[in-house]
């Protein structure tokens, strides 16, 4: 479940936004891409558009720090 991710947000706010989502939570044809996982992370913009969904929390911050952002856990 790799797709390309753009992260292009205002080069101001550097700050992105990791959390854990419940697959059944997500529409149905991003469950079907899920690959038998029960929670993903996502990794949301400043205005709460989400930008990327990974199967770990390691893989979030990662993403993120190569987009050159900085990755903060919310509950």
């Amino acid at each position: 479940m790799f797709d390309a991710y753009e992260f292009d947000q205002d080069q101001d706010n550097r700050i992105v936004y990791v959390r854990k989502v419940s697959v059944s939570d997500l529409p149905e044809d991003v469950q079907d891409q899920a690959e038998g996982a029960e929670e993903l992370y996502a990794v949301h913009a400043a205005d709460g558009e989400r930008l990327a969904l990974v199967k770990e929390r390691k893989l979030a911050f990662i993403l993120a720090r190569q987009n050159d952002f900085s990755p903060v856990t919310v509950h």
